[in-house]
Protein backbone atom coordinates (compact mmCIF):
# COMPACT_ATOMS: atom_id res chain seq x y z
CA UNK A 1 0.00 0.00 0.00
CA UNK A 2 3.09 2.15 0.78
CA UNK A 3 4.55 1.78 -2.70
CA UNK A 4 1.11 2.74 -4.24
CA UNK A 5 0.83 5.71 -2.69
CA UNK A 6 4.27 6.67 -3.50
CA UNK A 7 3.32 7.04 -6.92
CA UNK A 8 -0.45 8.10 -6.60
CA UNK A 9 -0.68 11.15 -9.44
CA UNK A 10 -3.96 13.22 -9.03
CA UNK A 11 -5.29 16.48 -9.29
CA UNK A 12 -6.48 18.89 -6.74
CA UNK A 13 -8.65 22.03 -6.56
CA UNK A 14 -8.97 22.06 -3.02
CA UNK A 15 -10.42 24.81 -0.93
CA UNK A 16 -10.36 27.24 -4.34
CA UNK A 17 -14.01 28.41 -3.28
CA UNK A 18 -14.54 28.84 -6.82
CA UNK A 19 -18.49 28.60 -8.29
CA UNK A 20 -18.46 26.08 -11.05
CA UNK A 21 -22.18 26.30 -13.28
CA UNK A 22 -20.60 25.65 -16.43
CA UNK A 23 -18.21 24.43 -18.98
CA UNK A 24 -16.61 27.34 -19.24
CA UNK A 25 -15.96 27.85 -15.26
CA UNK A 26 -14.61 24.60 -15.34
CA UNK A 27 -12.29 24.64 -17.95
CA UNK A 28 -9.16 24.48 -15.76
CA UNK A 29 -10.17 21.29 -14.00
CA UNK A 30 -10.77 19.96 -17.62
CA UNK A 31 -7.87 20.91 -19.21
CA UNK A 32 -6.25 18.99 -16.88
CA UNK A 33 -7.57 16.04 -16.76
CA UNK A 34 -7.45 15.84 -20.66
CA UNK A 35 -3.59 16.67 -20.71
CA UNK A 36 -2.88 14.78 -17.35
CA UNK A 37 -1.92 10.64 -17.08
CA UNK A 38 -2.30 9.14 -14.80
CA UNK A 39 -5.00 10.72 -13.09
CA UNK A 40 -5.40 8.73 -9.74
CA UNK A 41 -7.24 11.01 -7.92
CA UNK A 42 -9.99 14.21 -8.48
CA UNK A 43 -9.91 16.36 -5.04
CA UNK A 44 -12.75 18.98 -5.84
CA UNK A 45 -13.46 19.60 -2.21
CA UNK A 46 -14.46 23.25 -1.12
CA UNK A 47 -15.93 24.52 -4.30
CA UNK A 48 -19.90 24.30 -5.61
CA UNK A 49 -20.54 22.70 -9.19
CA UNK A 50 -23.51 22.73 -10.85
CA UNK A 51 -25.04 20.81 -13.48
CA UNK A 52 -23.52 21.33 -16.45
CA UNK A 53 -20.12 21.75 -15.00
CA UNK A 54 -20.53 18.74 -13.91
CA UNK A 55 -21.35 17.17 -17.13
CA UNK A 56 -18.24 18.42 -18.21
CA UNK A 57 -15.96 16.74 -15.63
CA UNK A 58 -17.85 13.91 -16.05
CA UNK A 59 -17.08 14.32 -20.08
CA UNK A 60 -13.06 14.25 -19.32
CA UNK A 61 -13.39 11.49 -16.72
CA UNK A 62 -14.03 8.71 -19.18
CA UNK A 63 -10.44 9.02 -20.45
CA UNK A 64 -8.95 7.50 -17.18
CA UNK A 65 -9.54 3.68 -16.48
CA UNK A 66 -7.08 4.17 -13.78
CA UNK A 67 -8.88 6.52 -11.47
CA UNK A 68 -9.34 5.26 -8.17
CA UNK A 69 -10.74 8.20 -5.57
CA UNK A 70 -13.03 10.06 -5.80
CA UNK A 71 -13.01 12.88 -3.35
CA UNK A 72 -15.80 15.02 -4.05
CA UNK A 73 -16.98 16.37 -0.48
CA UNK A 74 -18.04 20.09 0.56
CA UNK A 75 -19.39 20.01 -3.15
CA UNK A 76 -22.41 21.59 -3.80
CA UNK A 77 -23.12 24.39 -1.33
CA UNK A 78 -25.70 26.98 -2.05
CA UNK A 79 -27.21 24.59 -4.75
CA UNK A 80 -30.50 23.89 -6.03
CA UNK A 81 -31.80 20.18 -4.60
CA UNK A 82 -32.46 19.42 -8.22
CA UNK A 83 -29.46 20.21 -9.06
CA UNK A 84 -27.24 17.96 -7.35
CA UNK A 85 -29.09 14.26 -8.30
CA UNK A 86 -28.17 15.41 -12.20
CA UNK A 87 -24.93 16.56 -11.00
CA UNK A 88 -24.17 13.07 -9.23
CA UNK A 89 -25.49 11.52 -12.27
CA UNK A 90 -22.91 12.87 -14.91
CA UNK A 91 -19.56 12.39 -12.75
CA UNK A 92 -21.07 9.13 -11.93
CA UNK A 93 -21.90 8.44 -15.80
CA UNK A 94 -18.19 9.55 -16.68
CA UNK A 95 -16.75 6.94 -14.30
CA UNK A 96 -18.62 4.06 -15.76
CA UNK A 97 -18.03 5.07 -19.13
CA UNK A 98 -14.47 4.91 -18.06
CA UNK A 99 -14.47 1.43 -16.42
CA UNK A 100 -12.62 3.20 -13.63
CA UNK A 101 -11.77 0.54 -10.48
CA UNK A 102 -12.57 3.61 -7.75
CA UNK A 103 -10.78 2.71 -4.40
CA UNK A 104 -12.01 6.03 -2.10
CA UNK A 105 -15.50 7.31 -2.27
CA UNK A 106 -15.68 10.75 -0.27
CA UNK A 107 -19.09 12.89 -0.63
CA UNK A 108 -19.19 14.10 3.14
CA UNK A 109 -20.51 17.24 3.54
CA UNK A 110 -22.64 17.36 0.88
CA UNK A 111 -26.57 18.36 1.51
CA UNK A 112 -27.53 14.54 -0.32
CA UNK A 113 -31.08 13.32 1.33
CA UNK A 114 -33.09 11.02 -0.30
CA UNK A 115 -33.23 13.50 -3.13
CA UNK A 116 -29.56 13.34 -3.92
CA UNK A 117 -29.68 9.16 -3.56
CA UNK A 118 -31.50 9.00 -6.08
CA UNK A 119 -28.19 10.43 -8.58
CA UNK A 120 -26.26 7.77 -7.24
CA UNK A 121 -28.27 4.69 -7.46
CA UNK A 122 -26.55 3.33 -10.87
CA UNK A 123 -24.05 4.75 -9.63
CA UNK A 124 -23.35 2.86 -6.52
CA UNK A 125 -24.36 -0.30 -8.22
CA UNK A 126 -22.06 -0.18 -10.80
CA UNK A 127 -18.91 -2.19 -11.76
CA UNK A 128 -17.13 1.37 -10.82
CA UNK A 129 -17.68 0.34 -6.91
CA UNK A 130 -16.86 -3.32 -6.99
CA UNK A 131 -13.09 -2.45 -6.30
CA UNK A 132 -14.60 0.45 -3.13
CA UNK A 133 -12.57 0.09 0.23
CA UNK A 134 -13.48 3.54 1.88
CA UNK A 135 -17.18 5.16 1.68
CA UNK A 136 -17.30 8.33 3.23
CA UNK A 137 -20.78 10.01 3.68
CA UNK A 138 -20.33 11.93 6.91
CA UNK A 139 -23.05 15.10 7.14
CA UNK A 140 -25.02 13.71 4.03
CA UNK A 141 -28.36 14.32 5.80
CA UNK A 142 -29.69 11.44 4.47
CA UNK A 143 -32.31 10.75 7.01
CA UNK A 144 -34.32 7.44 7.16
CA UNK A 145 -35.16 7.14 3.68
CA UNK A 146 -31.49 7.92 2.33
CA UNK A 147 -30.55 5.35 4.72
CA UNK A 148 -32.60 2.64 3.20
CA UNK A 149 -31.88 3.48 -0.44
CA UNK A 150 -28.05 3.44 0.49
CA UNK A 151 -28.39 -0.27 1.97
CA UNK A 152 -30.46 -1.17 -0.54
CA UNK A 153 -27.27 -0.05 -2.99
CA UNK A 154 -24.92 -1.31 -1.14
CA UNK A 155 -26.21 -4.82 -1.01
CA UNK A 156 -27.09 -4.72 -4.77
CA UNK A 157 -23.48 -3.79 -4.85
CA UNK A 158 -22.24 -6.36 -3.12
CA UNK A 159 -24.71 -8.56 -4.99
CA UNK A 160 -22.94 -7.87 -8.01
CA UNK A 161 -19.88 -7.86 -7.46
CA UNK A 162 -19.97 -11.33 -5.96
CA UNK A 163 -21.53 -12.83 -9.30
CA UNK A 164 -19.08 -10.23 -11.09
CA UNK A 165 -15.76 -12.54 -9.75
CA UNK A 166 -14.92 -9.45 -7.71
CA UNK A 167 -16.17 -9.74 -4.12
CA UNK A 168 -16.80 -6.54 -2.95
CA UNK A 169 -14.01 -5.73 0.22
CA UNK A 170 -15.33 -2.27 1.78
CA UNK A 171 -13.25 -1.80 4.83
CA UNK A 172 -14.46 1.81 5.96
CA UNK A 173 -17.50 3.09 6.27
CA UNK A 174 -18.75 6.20 8.15
CA UNK A 175 -22.05 7.88 7.52
CA UNK A 176 -21.74 9.73 10.63
CA UNK A 177 -24.63 13.70 11.04
CA UNK A 178 -26.91 11.85 8.56
CA UNK A 179 -30.05 11.97 11.30
CA UNK A 180 -30.54 8.02 10.27
CA UNK A 181 -33.02 7.26 13.44
CA UNK A 182 -34.13 3.96 13.76
CA UNK A 183 -35.48 3.23 10.76
CA UNK A 184 -32.30 4.40 8.94
CA UNK A 185 -30.39 2.44 11.50
CA UNK A 186 -32.57 -1.01 11.02
CA UNK A 187 -31.49 -0.54 7.04
CA UNK A 188 -28.25 0.03 7.49
CA UNK A 189 -28.29 -2.58 9.68
CA UNK A 190 -28.90 -5.24 6.99
CA UNK A 191 -26.03 -3.78 4.50
CA UNK A 192 -23.70 -4.63 7.61
CA UNK A 193 -24.83 -8.16 7.80
CA UNK A 194 -24.13 -8.55 4.19
CA UNK A 195 -21.00 -6.73 3.91
CA UNK A 196 -18.80 -8.21 6.92
CA UNK A 197 -15.33 -7.38 5.67
CA UNK A 198 -15.59 -3.75 7.35
CA UNK A 199 -12.49 -2.43 9.86
CA UNK A 200 -14.23 0.69 10.63
CA UNK A 201 -17.93 2.05 11.27
CA UNK A 202 -18.06 5.15 11.94
CA UNK A 203 -21.84 6.78 12.49
CA UNK A 204 -22.27 9.23 15.53
CA UNK A 205 -25.18 11.84 15.53
CA UNK A 206 -27.79 9.85 14.35
CA UNK A 207 -30.50 10.17 16.54
CA UNK A 208 -30.15 6.79 17.11
CA UNK A 209 -31.81 4.73 20.12
CA UNK A 210 -31.40 1.21 21.50
CA UNK A 211 -33.97 0.14 18.71
CA UNK A 212 -31.77 0.56 16.25
CA UNK A 213 -28.58 0.18 18.35
CA UNK A 214 -29.75 -3.17 18.76
CA UNK A 215 -30.51 -3.65 15.11
CA UNK A 216 -27.22 -2.29 14.17
CA UNK A 217 -25.58 -4.44 17.18
CA UNK A 218 -26.59 -7.61 14.98
CA UNK A 219 -24.59 -6.08 11.73
CA UNK A 220 -21.45 -5.33 14.09
CA UNK A 221 -20.98 -8.78 14.87
CA UNK A 222 -20.52 -10.02 11.31
CA UNK A 223 -17.84 -7.56 10.82
CA UNK A 224 -14.98 -9.44 12.80
CA UNK A 225 -12.37 -7.77 11.75
CA UNK A 226 -13.66 -4.43 12.84
CA UNK A 227 -10.82 -2.28 13.95
CA UNK A 228 -12.61 1.26 15.26
CA UNK A 229 -16.36 1.71 16.19
CA UNK A 230 -17.47 5.25 16.67
CA UNK A 231 -21.33 5.98 17.68
CA UNK A 232 -20.59 8.89 19.60
CA UNK A 233 -23.33 10.70 20.67
CA UNK A 234 -26.53 8.42 19.81
CA UNK A 235 -28.71 7.44 22.46
CA UNK A 236 -27.73 3.89 23.15
CA UNK A 237 -28.74 3.76 27.07
CA UNK A 238 -28.34 0.50 29.06
CA UNK A 239 -30.39 -1.86 26.55
CA UNK A 240 -28.40 -0.87 24.09
CA UNK A 241 -25.16 -1.31 25.99
CA UNK A 242 -26.37 -4.77 26.73
CA UNK A 243 -26.34 -5.45 22.74
CA UNK A 244 -22.90 -3.72 22.31
CA UNK A 245 -21.19 -5.61 24.91
CA UNK A 246 -22.39 -8.79 22.91
CA UNK A 247 -20.58 -7.42 20.26
CA UNK A 248 -16.96 -7.05 21.91
CA UNK A 249 -17.27 -10.63 22.14
CA UNK A 250 -17.10 -11.06 18.27
CA UNK A 251 -14.47 -8.24 17.38
CA UNK A 252 -11.90 -9.01 19.19
CA UNK A 253 -9.37 -6.72 17.27
CA UNK A 254 -10.79 -3.42 18.09
CA UNK A 255 -8.40 -0.09 18.67
CA UNK A 256 -10.87 2.47 19.53
CA UNK A 257 -13.78 2.44 20.76
CA UNK A 258 -16.16 5.46 21.01
CA UNK A 259 -19.50 5.45 22.84
CA UNK A 260 -19.42 9.08 24.16
CA UNK A 261 -22.12 11.05 25.26
CA UNK A 262 -24.48 8.13 24.84
CA UNK A 263 -26.48 7.77 28.30
CA UNK A 264 -25.28 4.12 28.81
CA UNK A 265 -25.36 5.05 32.62
CA UNK A 266 -23.86 3.24 35.27
CA UNK A 267 -25.17 -0.46 34.19
CA UNK A 268 -23.76 -0.09 30.75
CA UNK A 269 -20.17 0.63 32.42
CA UNK A 270 -20.51 -2.37 33.86
CA UNK A 271 -21.88 -4.44 30.67
CA UNK A 272 -18.65 -2.56 28.33
CA UNK A 273 -16.29 -3.38 31.56
CA UNK A 274 -17.09 -7.06 31.76
CA UNK A 275 -17.11 -7.76 27.73
CA UNK A 276 -13.72 -5.54 27.45
CA UNK A 277 -11.68 -7.06 30.62
CA UNK A 278 -10.15 -10.56 28.90
CA UNK A 279 -9.22 -9.77 25.80
CA UNK A 280 -9.35 -6.58 23.40
CA UNK A 281 -5.03 -6.39 23.81
CA UNK A 282 -5.11 -4.19 20.67
CA UNK A 283 -7.32 -1.46 22.57
CA UNK A 284 -5.64 1.43 21.99
CA UNK A 285 -8.60 4.27 22.53
CA UNK A 286 -12.01 3.97 24.91
CA UNK A 287 -14.31 7.00 25.08
CA UNK A 288 -17.25 6.55 27.32
CA UNK A 289 -17.46 10.60 27.84
CA UNK A 290 -20.42 12.22 29.55
CA UNK A 291 -22.55 9.29 29.76
CA UNK A 292 -23.88 9.70 33.63
CA UNK A 293 -21.36 6.88 34.73
CA UNK A 294 -20.84 7.03 38.49
CA UNK A 295 -17.87 6.25 39.91
CA UNK A 296 -18.51 2.68 40.34
CA UNK A 297 -19.03 2.22 37.10
CA UNK A 298 -15.53 4.58 36.31
CA UNK A 299 -13.49 1.70 38.50
CA UNK A 300 -14.80 -1.25 36.69
CA UNK A 301 -13.79 0.46 33.36
CA UNK A 302 -10.50 1.43 34.75
CA UNK A 303 -9.83 -2.28 36.25
CA UNK A 304 -10.92 -3.60 32.87
CA UNK A 305 -8.25 -1.61 31.37
CA UNK A 306 -5.36 -2.93 33.65
CA UNK A 307 -4.08 -5.61 30.70
CA UNK A 308 -4.43 -3.23 27.79
CA UNK A 309 -0.70 -2.50 26.84
CA UNK A 310 -1.55 -0.41 23.91
CA UNK A 311 -3.86 1.96 25.77
CA UNK A 312 -3.34 5.36 24.86
CA UNK A 313 -6.45 7.28 25.08
CA UNK A 314 -9.20 6.54 28.01
CA UNK A 315 -11.58 9.12 28.01
CA UNK A 316 -14.18 9.20 30.79
CA UNK A 317 -14.60 13.09 31.35
CA UNK A 318 -17.83 14.52 32.36
CA UNK A 319 -19.38 11.77 34.35
CA UNK A 320 -21.10 11.38 37.60
CA UNK A 321 -17.53 10.79 39.80
CA UNK A 322 -17.50 13.93 42.06
CA UNK A 323 -14.11 14.63 43.35
CA UNK A 324 -13.39 11.77 45.61
CA UNK A 325 -14.77 9.45 42.92
CA UNK A 326 -12.34 11.00 40.44
CA UNK A 327 -9.31 10.74 42.66
CA UNK A 328 -10.08 7.07 43.83
CA UNK A 329 -10.39 6.36 39.40
CA UNK A 330 -6.92 8.00 38.82
CA UNK A 331 -4.96 6.31 41.34
CA UNK A 332 -6.76 2.79 40.02
CA UNK A 333 -5.30 3.98 37.36
CA UNK A 334 -2.06 3.70 38.08
CA UNK A 335 -2.35 0.20 37.91
CA UNK A 336 -2.66 0.11 34.08
CA UNK A 337 0.10 -0.42 31.59
CA UNK A 338 -0.29 3.19 30.99
CA UNK A 339 -1.80 5.28 33.75
CA UNK A 340 -1.24 8.51 31.84
CA UNK A 341 -3.62 7.17 29.50
CA UNK A 342 -6.16 8.69 31.49
CA UNK A 343 -7.58 11.91 29.81
CA UNK A 344 -8.19 14.85 32.16
CA UNK A 345 -11.35 14.92 34.29
CA UNK A 346 -12.10 18.68 34.30
CA UNK A 347 -15.77 18.28 33.72
CA UNK A 348 -16.56 15.26 35.81
CA UNK A 349 -20.00 16.14 38.29
CA UNK A 350 -21.29 14.93 41.32
CA UNK A 351 -25.05 12.93 40.98
CA UNK A 352 -26.50 15.78 43.31
CA UNK A 353 -24.98 18.37 40.88
CA UNK A 354 -26.37 16.90 37.52
CA UNK A 355 -30.53 17.72 37.70
CA UNK A 356 -30.91 18.53 33.93
CA UNK A 357 -31.36 14.35 32.51
CA UNK A 358 -34.72 13.88 33.63
CA UNK A 359 -36.57 12.63 31.15
CA UNK A 360 -34.01 12.34 28.81
CA UNK A 361 -33.32 8.29 28.83
CA UNK A 362 -37.17 7.71 28.25
CA UNK A 363 -35.97 6.17 24.68
CA UNK A 364 -38.96 3.80 24.71
CA UNK A 365 -40.78 7.16 23.00
CA UNK A 366 -38.31 7.90 20.37
CA UNK A 367 -38.11 4.17 19.52
CA UNK A 368 -40.98 2.98 16.29
CA UNK A 369 -44.28 2.34 17.61
CA UNK A 370 -44.22 -1.10 16.52
CA UNK A 371 -40.45 -1.89 17.44
CA UNK A 372 -39.93 -4.90 19.99
CA UNK A 373 -36.46 -5.83 21.33
CA UNK A 374 -35.86 -8.69 22.90
CA UNK A 375 -34.21 -7.48 26.33
CA UNK A 376 -33.98 -8.82 30.01
CA UNK A 377 -36.79 -8.70 32.18
CA UNK A 378 -37.52 -5.11 33.83
CA UNK A 379 -40.33 -6.89 36.20
CA UNK A 380 -38.81 -5.83 39.31
CA UNK A 381 -41.13 -4.77 42.59
CA UNK A 382 -41.78 -0.77 42.33
CA UNK A 383 -44.23 -0.99 45.41
CA UNK A 384 -41.39 -2.63 47.54
CA UNK A 385 -41.60 -0.39 51.16
CA UNK A 386 -39.77 3.15 51.11
CA UNK A 387 -37.09 3.54 53.22
CA UNK A 388 -37.17 5.24 56.30
CA UNK A 389 -34.01 7.30 55.80
CA UNK A 390 -31.90 5.90 57.83
CA UNK A 391 -28.45 4.17 56.75
CA UNK A 392 -28.91 0.62 55.81
CA UNK A 393 -26.29 -1.75 55.35
CA UNK A 394 -28.46 -3.73 53.38
CA UNK A 395 -29.71 -1.89 50.88
CA UNK A 396 -27.94 -1.61 47.80
CA UNK A 397 -29.71 0.49 46.14
CA UNK A 398 -28.47 3.66 44.39
CA UNK A 399 -29.99 6.88 46.21
CA UNK A 400 -32.32 8.87 44.22
CA UNK A 401 -33.02 12.69 44.60
CA UNK A 402 -36.86 12.45 46.57
CA UNK A 403 -37.83 16.02 44.98
CA UNK A 404 -37.01 14.23 41.51
CA UNK A 405 -40.10 11.87 41.18
CA UNK A 406 -40.16 12.50 37.06
CA UNK A 407 -36.54 11.05 36.99
CA UNK A 408 -37.39 7.93 39.31
CA UNK A 409 -40.69 7.59 36.97
CA UNK A 410 -38.81 7.97 34.00
CA UNK A 411 -36.22 5.70 34.60
CA UNK A 412 -37.28 3.17 36.12
CA UNK A 413 -37.92 0.51 33.81
CA UNK A 414 -34.23 1.63 32.17
CA UNK A 415 -32.48 1.27 35.20
CA UNK A 416 -32.18 -2.20 36.20
CA UNK A 417 -29.82 -4.01 37.85
CA UNK A 418 -26.52 -5.48 36.68
CA UNK A 419 -27.97 -7.42 33.66
CA UNK A 420 -26.02 -9.87 30.99
CA UNK A 421 -27.33 -11.34 27.62
CA UNK A 422 -28.36 -13.83 30.44
CA UNK A 423 -29.39 -12.00 33.54
CA UNK A 424 -28.83 -12.48 36.97
CA UNK A 425 -31.98 -11.79 39.17
CA UNK A 426 -31.13 -9.36 42.30
CA UNK A 427 -32.51 -12.56 43.84
CA UNK A 428 -33.13 -16.36 44.06
CA UNK A 429 -36.28 -17.26 42.79
CA UNK A 430 -39.30 -15.22 41.33
CA UNK A 431 -41.51 -18.04 41.01
CA UNK A 432 -42.33 -21.38 42.38
CA UNK A 433 -41.62 -23.43 40.21
CA UNK A 434 -42.54 -27.62 40.44
CA UNK A 435 -39.30 -30.31 41.11
CA UNK A 436 -37.43 -31.49 38.02
CA UNK A 437 -33.94 -31.76 39.00
CA UNK A 438 -33.22 -33.49 35.63
CA UNK A 439 -33.89 -29.77 33.80
CA UNK A 440 -32.50 -26.32 34.06
CA UNK A 441 -35.05 -25.04 36.98
CA UNK A 442 -35.01 -24.68 40.57
CA UNK A 443 -36.91 -26.99 42.44
CA UNK A 444 -38.94 -25.11 45.39
CA UNK A 445 -41.59 -26.75 48.00
CA UNK A 446 -44.34 -24.65 49.32
CA UNK A 447 -43.05 -21.01 47.65
CA UNK A 448 -39.56 -22.05 49.36
CA UNK A 449 -40.72 -21.10 52.82
CA UNK A 450 -40.99 -24.06 54.42
CA UNK A 451 -37.60 -23.92 56.16
CA UNK A 452 -38.91 -20.36 58.08
CA UNK A 453 -41.38 -22.53 60.24
CA UNK A 454 -38.98 -25.07 60.89
CA UNK A 455 -36.07 -25.57 63.56
CA UNK A 456 -34.56 -28.46 60.83
CA UNK A 457 -34.02 -28.93 57.31
CA UNK A 458 -32.50 -30.87 54.88
CA UNK A 459 -29.63 -29.85 52.34
CA UNK A 460 -31.91 -29.80 49.54
CA UNK A 461 -34.21 -26.80 51.28
CA UNK A 462 -31.25 -24.78 52.72
CA UNK A 463 -29.79 -24.46 48.88
CA UNK A 464 -33.22 -24.15 47.37
CA UNK A 465 -34.71 -21.93 50.15
CA UNK A 466 -35.45 -17.92 49.08
CA UNK A 467 -34.37 -16.12 52.59
CA UNK A 468 -31.77 -16.75 54.84
CA UNK A 469 -31.53 -19.85 57.38
CA UNK A 470 -31.45 -19.39 61.10
CA UNK A 471 -28.73 -21.53 63.10
CA UNK A 472 -30.91 -23.99 64.28
CA UNK A 473 -31.45 -25.02 60.48
CA UNK A 474 -27.61 -24.75 59.59
CA UNK A 475 -26.67 -27.01 62.60
CA UNK A 476 -29.32 -29.57 61.56
CA UNK A 477 -27.22 -30.22 58.26
CA UNK A 478 -25.57 -33.48 58.83
CA UNK A 479 -22.36 -32.59 60.88
CA UNK A 480 -19.41 -33.85 59.22
CA UNK A 481 -20.47 -33.50 55.37
CA UNK A 482 -22.24 -29.96 55.00
CA UNK A 483 -20.44 -28.69 52.34
CA UNK A 484 -20.32 -32.24 50.35
CA UNK A 485 -24.56 -32.67 51.10
CA UNK A 486 -24.94 -28.65 49.64
CA UNK A 487 -22.50 -29.07 46.50
CA UNK A 488 -24.49 -33.02 46.04
CA UNK A 489 -27.75 -30.69 45.69
CA UNK A 490 -26.16 -27.59 43.70
CA UNK A 491 -24.30 -30.21 40.95
CA UNK A 492 -27.97 -31.47 39.97
CA UNK A 493 -28.99 -27.99 38.68
CA UNK A 494 -26.08 -26.65 35.49
CA UNK A 495 -25.56 -23.31 33.97
CA UNK A 496 -26.78 -19.98 35.38
CA UNK A 497 -28.97 -22.14 37.70
CA UNK A 498 -26.08 -23.84 39.11
CA UNK A 499 -24.15 -20.69 39.49
CA UNK A 500 -27.05 -18.74 41.08
CA UNK A 501 -27.44 -21.82 44.03
CA UNK A 502 -23.18 -21.31 44.38
CA UNK A 503 -23.90 -17.73 45.13
CA UNK A 504 -26.93 -17.62 47.80
CA UNK A 505 -25.97 -21.08 49.25
CA UNK A 506 -22.44 -19.22 49.86
CA UNK A 507 -24.27 -16.06 50.86
CA UNK A 508 -26.57 -18.25 53.30
CA UNK A 509 -23.51 -19.56 55.16
CA UNK A 510 -21.63 -16.55 54.98
CA UNK A 511 -24.63 -14.52 56.57
CA UNK A 512 -24.33 -16.72 59.75
CA UNK A 513 -20.48 -16.52 59.59
CA UNK A 514 -20.18 -14.01 62.84
CA UNK A 515 -21.73 -16.44 64.75
CA UNK A 516 -20.56 -20.14 63.88
CA UNK A 517 -17.28 -21.07 62.89
CA UNK A 518 -18.39 -23.91 60.95
CA UNK A 519 -20.57 -21.29 58.58
CA UNK A 520 -17.45 -19.69 58.12
CA UNK A 521 -15.56 -22.30 57.19
CA UNK A 522 -18.36 -23.55 54.78
CA UNK A 523 -18.55 -19.57 53.27
CA UNK A 524 -14.98 -19.54 52.75
CA UNK A 525 -15.02 -23.24 50.46
CA UNK A 526 -18.12 -21.90 48.37
CA UNK A 527 -17.32 -18.66 48.13
CA UNK A 528 -13.92 -20.47 46.47
CA UNK A 529 -16.30 -23.20 44.54
CA UNK A 530 -17.94 -20.53 43.35
CA UNK A 531 -15.25 -18.34 41.82
CA UNK A 532 -13.48 -21.72 40.80
CA UNK A 533 -16.70 -22.57 38.64
CA UNK A 534 -16.72 -18.63 37.50
CA UNK A 535 -13.27 -18.96 36.21
CA UNK A 536 -13.73 -22.43 34.67
CA UNK A 537 -17.05 -21.12 32.90
CA UNK A 538 -15.23 -17.21 32.09
CA UNK A 539 -17.85 -15.54 34.05
CA UNK A 540 -15.27 -13.99 36.55
CA UNK A 541 -16.08 -10.83 35.75
CA UNK A 542 -20.04 -11.55 35.68
CA UNK A 543 -19.88 -12.87 39.42
CA UNK A 544 -17.53 -10.69 41.11
CA UNK A 545 -20.36 -7.38 39.81
CA UNK A 546 -22.51 -9.69 41.00
CA UNK A 547 -21.26 -10.34 44.40
CA UNK A 548 -20.21 -6.57 44.75
CA UNK A 549 -23.83 -5.16 44.39
CA UNK A 550 -25.17 -8.07 46.96
CA UNK A 551 -22.91 -6.87 49.41
CA UNK A 552 -23.61 -3.64 48.92
CA UNK A 553 -19.92 -3.14 47.82
CA UNK A 554 -21.54 -1.58 44.47
CA UNK A 555 -24.10 0.32 44.00
CA UNK A 556 -27.41 -1.25 42.13
CA UNK A 557 -29.79 0.92 40.36
CA UNK A 558 -32.55 -1.15 40.24
CA UNK A 559 -34.27 -1.32 43.88
CA UNK A 560 -33.87 -3.64 45.93
CA UNK A 561 -32.67 -4.74 49.44
CA UNK A 562 -30.44 -7.48 50.46
CA UNK A 563 -32.18 -9.99 52.61
CA UNK A 564 -28.91 -11.50 54.10
CA UNK A 565 -26.42 -10.06 56.29
CA UNK A 566 -24.20 -8.20 54.73
CA UNK A 567 -21.33 -7.58 57.47
CA UNK A 568 -21.35 -10.95 58.07
CA UNK A 569 -21.02 -11.62 54.09
CA UNK A 570 -18.35 -9.18 54.17
CA UNK A 571 -16.62 -10.58 56.84
CA UNK A 572 -16.86 -14.10 55.68
CA UNK A 573 -15.53 -12.95 52.19
CA UNK A 574 -12.31 -10.93 53.65
CA UNK A 575 -11.63 -14.43 55.58
CA UNK A 576 -11.76 -15.86 52.03
CA UNK A 577 -9.30 -13.45 50.64
CA UNK A 578 -7.16 -13.84 53.01
CA UNK A 579 -6.67 -17.48 51.50
CA UNK A 580 -3.81 -17.64 49.27
CA UNK A 581 -5.75 -19.93 46.71
CA UNK A 582 -8.56 -18.15 46.41
CA UNK A 583 -9.31 -17.36 43.00
CA UNK A 584 -6.82 -15.40 41.16
CA UNK A 585 -5.00 -11.99 41.76
CA UNK A 586 -7.88 -9.67 39.45
CA UNK A 587 -10.70 -10.93 41.70
CA UNK A 588 -9.00 -10.44 44.95
CA UNK A 589 -7.41 -6.84 44.41
CA UNK A 590 -11.31 -5.71 42.61
CA UNK A 591 -12.98 -7.22 46.13
CA UNK A 592 -10.05 -5.93 48.27
CA UNK A 593 -10.28 -2.22 46.28
CA UNK A 594 -14.14 -1.72 46.71
CA UNK A 595 -13.33 -2.98 51.01
CA UNK A 596 -11.14 -0.82 51.07
CA UNK A 597 -13.36 2.29 49.89
CA UNK A 598 -15.78 1.04 52.45
CA UNK A 599 -13.43 1.18 55.37
CA UNK A 600 -12.65 4.96 54.25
Amino acid sequence: MAAQESVEQGISFQDKAQTWDNAEHVKAVVDELNSKSPVHFLNLDGNTLGVDAAKAIGDALKRHPEFRKALWKNLFTRRLKSEIPLALKHLGAGLIAAGAKLTVLDLSDNALGPNGMQGLEEFLRSPVLYSLQELYLNNCGLGPEGGRMLSEALIDLHQNAKVAGSPLQLRIFVAGRNRLENVGAKAVAKALKTLQTLEEISMPQNSIYHVGISALAEGFKLNPHLRVLNMNDNTVTVKGSAKIAEVFEHTPLLREINFGDCLIKTDGAYLFAEALEAKHEQLEVLDLGFNEINYDGGLMIVTAMQNKPKLKSLNLDGNWFGQEGCSQITAQMQKCLNPNALQSLDEVVSEEEDDGSAGEDDDDQQGDDNDTVEYADDDYDENEEDDDGEYDPNDTTEEVDEDDDEYANDNSAEETAYVTTNAFPPKLFNDTVSSNKGSNTFALANNGNTTAASTSCTPEEFCLSQTPCTMQQFNSLDENNKLQALQGIINQFTDDNHLLLLIFTTLKCAHLSKTSKPALELAISLYQATFDYAIKTKQETRVLDYYLKQLGLLRSEEHFKSDYDVKSCRYALREALSKQQFANDNIKNTFQLFLDKLDV
